[in-house]
């Protein structure tokens, strides 16, 4: 089945008051459609590959089919090892331009969270839906970011656009340690001004949204102890009321006393008795105790997602004081993991928004409203958002992402290829 050309949707749903494009900018239109089964193509050899964070094979492999594409569209292209980290690599592309124009950086990933071992694997076309591990997250975003970029060079627009392309190869198992394996992500944000994340489009409603805003994602650990004794004197002055009433008291006192806007703290693993302890990973629990024991240790972990530094650091301090007011008999102590720093919703990033709805508008495209931040996990663009205006979901429409299932739809990707092409020929003509 062939994708109904864009360009015949632009022209049926534009009115002439609403159709503002310039020659280059229709050029980039009718692009897309001719280069649209040829980018199916490469997506679908993308996905038949298992990139799994951890098949560090595998990751190589993917960045091996899209080096060339780049290299074609006249970007000098890089492999950056990351065997320090853990990780197999991620895959830099850099194309100097005018000097003073917008600097982009373009943002998206090689690796999956379906590793070797999974049973969901293969690639399945049912019209104009995909099934296959990382169709949409993010071999999706991938194959439009490399559609945009070749519209973009037939069209003459990436003339004198100054881009760098970054594709790591461990976006959903960032390496340790982070300063190693996000430093060259770091390097090319202190370079740009835009920072454009091509993962998965947002939609509301049935309608595409525009994400401006990504939560952070960070962990924490509750360890409490208490007096082992019998149970009979639990509560009495000499005994205390143990580890595990401790633990109680400490998460309950979470989900009262902290909930606000955009923030999120999830309790995903629990253990106590006479003998606890949690995995190396984090991943696993195991305890032994008895009825009429009084429990001394106890431990919880958790994740914990804000919408900004200050809201992070008040959220922490908040976390430490419930922690620090002790039941008798019993002490706590909380640790924190800081992984994904917010992504705040800026003007600037509002702003960058507002470009894209105008280019909506030219094609004849509805207003992308803004999408709750709460409603979308971390990535990539986390990391440099401190250091770039940033704009999110560039990507492909899809459904299920990191799960047995997921699904793309292939009717999003000339839609979202033209709409990044356009906004990218428009930043990289002015100064930013």
């Amino acid at each position: 089945m062939r994708l109904l050309p864009l360009a015949f949707l632009v022209l049926a749903a534009a009115s002439p008051a609403a159709a503002q494009l310039s020659p280059a900018e229709q050029r980039v239109v009718t692009s897309v459609d001719a280069g649209l089964a040829h980018n199916i193509a490469l997506h679908e050899a993308m996905v038949r590959i298992n990139s799994g964070t951890h098949n560090h094979p595998g990751v190589r492999a993917v960045a091996d089919l899209v080096r060339p594409e780049l290299e074609a569209l006249g970007f000098t292209v890089e492999w950056i090892d990351q065997a320090a980290a853990g990780r197999a690599g991620h895959l830099f592309a850099r194309r100097e331009g005018t000097a003073g124009t917008t600097r982009m950086l373009l943002i998206g990933h090689l690796d999956t969270v379906f590793e070797p071992s999974s049973p969901f694997q293969g690639y399945s076309r049912n019209g104009d839906i995909v099934t296959g591990p990382g169709v949409d997250d993010d071999k999706g975003g991938v194959a439009i970011m490399l559609l945009a970029l070749r519209a973009m060079h037939d069209a003459g627009t990436l003339d004198g656009a100054n881009i760098t392309v970054a594709l790591t190869g461990d976006e959903e198992d960032a390496g340790d340690p982070l300063s190693v394996s996000r430093a060259d992500l770091l390097a090319a944000a202190e370079w740009a001004d835009v920072a454009l994340d091509f993962e998965s489009l947002a939609t509301l409603d049935r309608q595409d949204a525009g994400s401006v805003a990504r939560r952070s994602s960070n962990g924490w650990q509750v360890t409490t102890s208490g007096r082992e004794g019998h149970s009979s004197r639990v509560f009495s002055e000499g005994s205390g009321y143990g580890a595990i009433y401790e633990l109680a008291r400490i998460l309950d006192q979470f989900r009262r006393e902290l909930p606000e806007e955009d923030l999120t703290y999830n309790v995903g693993i629990i253990t106590g008795g006479s003998l606890a302890e949690l995995g190396d990973e984090g991943l696993t629990a195991t305890a032994s105790g008895k009825t009429n024991i009084i429990a001394p240790i106890a431990m919880a972990r958790g994740d914990l997602r804000t919408i900004s530094p200050e809201q992070t650091t008040r959220v922490l301090a908040r976390m430490q004081a419930i922690v620090d007011a002790n039941l008798p008999g019993t002490d706590a102590e909380i640790s924190f993991e800081l992984r994904y720093p917010p992504m705040p919703p800026t003007e600037a990033n509002l702003a960058l928004l507002a470009r894209l709805n105008a280019i909506n508008s030219d094609l004849g495209l509805p207003e992308m409203p803004v999408f709750p931040p709460a409603m979308r996990g971390a990535g990539d663009i986390n990391f440099v958002a401190h250091l770039a205006d940033g704009l999110i979901g560039l990507g492909s429409s899809g459904a299920g992402a990191h799960a047995p299932g997921e699904t793309v739809d292939l009717s999003s990707f000339p839609r979202q290829a033209v709409r990044a092409a356009i906004l990218m020929g428009r930043l990289a003509a002015t100064p930013y």
